[in-house]
């Protein structure tokens, strides 16, 4: 497989990236055309066993209150922002989603790193990822926490990169529509636009040396002082955050050893062969889960920067869809992307950490939505939204019929005034198009059927381990 890499650095260049995501996607695009296995095979790699605990951990409490500020002082928050949520049928930023009585994710980070200030009465520095399509919507939401900073200077834009033809390893050019020749490269993208865009070096010469980076569409995920002491002592360029899977998580990246390096390496589905998959989906074999919550070690990971020309080399993960997404027709593409986590088997002296699922509760789908509007979430003095005590750890499991729940609006219509009781539910299936009225209490295993093109109510009362025909 061959293919020139040159009309790609003249696209890009054109567009503006910089010399950092320039030579990223060079990295990615040599590994495509040199046929270099794009597959992490279940025969080369062991089930990660026994990791510390957060739990566990040396109490920031015994920290002097010089310590924590000092630690404090030295770490930067980063929340990834770039996500449109398009396959939820979002055409702005995520972050902008309604989560709790008209609160966005956005108002509940800002007041997480307000509260966080208050608290230490420390001006922690706080810095979002955002995308070109994000950047100026952000911009507008954060206007009113003016405490903040400027929004301009919170936020550093992640690059975009070509698509390639499939068929030619050329870029693949839409000229009626010329962002469709486009995507983003992945949250591995953290890497080369915090180097690229300057940040990196001002944090560095600021004092900062550690950053903590989550997603926005976790609010779970806040700087915990136990977790940056640990971070800080340990001496590593990165630690993983990760936590035990559920049936939920079956699909998603986790934590192995690499058979030949003896390192972690992090796995995602799409690196995963057919064959592999059963085992890729036990969650007792392959027990941890990758929150994305990482903390990184800034002087270490710009040395490895610096050492391999301003890039990070990461594997890539091969995606091929259409050109148009919407049109089966047009040509098929090659996506590249690179995840953030997956330096944990680049850098060197990596490690992970278990946490509770009090750090984790992200929202990919509209049923991650449905459970977070509903009672098994609480939202915390600090502006959190984890869990409830009561669910022990584990979220209520939903599937939705996709065909008509699998956008926001459409979800929004089958709850125009309440999210059902899910404190006690441990599995809901909805399949044909329904809507709750208020008071409905779901509890076990429930699953609503209607085979019916109109839209049914489903009543007031408790459902306990039930199926319902409407």
């Amino acid at each position: 497989m061959t293919g020139d890499i040159a009309p790609f650095r003249t696209l890009m260049e054109s567009d503006g990236q910089s010399e950092a995501a320039i030579r990223a996607f060079e990295s990615a695009y040599a590994q495509l055309t040199s046929g270099q296995a794009t597959m992490i095979p279940e025969n080369g790699i062991i089930p990660a066993s026994k990791l510390p605990e957060l739990d566990g951990l040396k109490a920031s409490s015994q920290l002097t209150e010089e310590d924590g500020g000092a630690l404090l002082d030295a770490t930067v928050v980063i929340k990834l922002n770039g996500g449109l949520g398009t396959g939820m049928g979002l055409e702005k930023a995520k972050s902008l989603l309604s989560v709790r009585s008209g609160s966005t994710f956005l108002d509940l980070i800002a007041r997480q790193i307000l509260h966080l200030r208050e608290t230490h009465a420390k001006p922690l520095r706080f810095l979002l990822m955002s995308s070109f399509a994000t950047r100026d919507d952000t911009a507008v939401a954060l206007s009113p926490y003016a405490d903040l900073g400027d929004t301009e200077s919170l936020q550093f834009i992640q690059s975009r990169i070509p698509k390639i033809d499939a068929a030619t390893l050329a870029p693949a050019i839409c000229e009626k529509q010329p962002d469709l020749g486009w995507c983003p490269p992945g949250h591995g993208d953290l890497y080369p636009s915090l180097f690229g865009s300057g940040h990196l070096d001002q944090l560095l010469e600021a004092g900062v040396r550690y950053a903590f980076v989550s997603n926005s569409d976790n609010l779970g995920a806040t700087l915990d002082l136990d977790l940056l002491h640990y971070f800080a002592e340990s001496d590593k360029s990165f630690v993983m955050e990760v936590t035990r899977r559920t049936a939920a998580d079956r699909k998603g990246g986790h934590l192995a050893t690499d058979k030949e390096t003896g390192h972690f390496l992090l796995r995602e589905s799409a690196q995963c062969a057919d064959e592999d998959m059963d085992a890729f989906q036990d969650i007792d074999r392959h027990r941890f889960f990758n929150t994305n919550n990482l903390w990184l070690r800034l002087d270490l990971i710009k040395e490895t920067l610096d050492s391999h020309g301003g890039l990070l080399p990461l594997p890539i993960i091969k995606n091929v869809k259409n050109l148009n997404p919407r049109d089966k027709a047009t040509p098929e593409v090659v996506q590249l992307e690179v995840a953030m986590g997956a330096a944990i088997s680049t850098l060197a002296n990596t490690g992970a950490i278990e946490v509770n699922r009090s750090r984790f509760a992200p929202v990919k789908t509209t049923e991650d939505l449905f459970a977070l509007r509903s009672d098994a979430y609480v939202v915390t003095d600090d502006y959190r939204l984890e869990l409830h005590a009561d669910r022990q750890g584990v979220p209520p499991n939903i599937f939705l019929d996709g065909a008509h729940y699998k956008l926001v609006d459409q979800l929004d219509r089958c709850l125009p005034d309440e999210v059902p009781s899910l404190l006690g539910c441990d599995l809901l299936e909805i399949n044909g198009p329904v809507e709750f009225a208020s008071g409905v209490i779901l509890r076990g295993q429930v699953k609503f059927e209607n085979a019916n093109a109109d839209r049914a109510t489903i009543a007031p009362g408790t459902y306990e381990d039930t199926t319902v025909i409407l």
